[in-house]
């Protein structure tokens, strides 16, 4: 059995909060049943975003390196505007 999606695990979530929101009385029966699957669902959106913000942690540390390592070819030539000729 392939791993849900984001979306989908997300979507498990929502519906078992509304359901356990809108209950009139709680069906312990269902409620097992609710708690396995939204842990499953939580774990599934949990390692998802993680991933995502390492990712990104990456890509950030990557442009940030790049802008010090800036070969003599590539640095500013004095042209550009300063934060000092900014109007505001």
């Amino acid at each position: 059995m392939t791993q849900p999606t984001f979306k989908q695990a997300y979507a498990t979530l929502q519906k078992h909060a509304d359901t356990l929101r809108t209950q009139q009385e709680p069906n312990i029966d269902d409620l097992l049943t609710i708690v396995t699957e939204s842990v499953s669902a939580y774990n599934v959106c949990k390692e998802r975003i993680d991933a995502v913000e390492e990712a990104m942690e990456q890509a950030f540390s990557r442009v940030q390196d790049d802008e010090f390592t800036a070969t003599p070819d590539t640095a500013p030539t004095g042209t550009e505007a300063s934060d000092d000729d900014i109007p505001f």
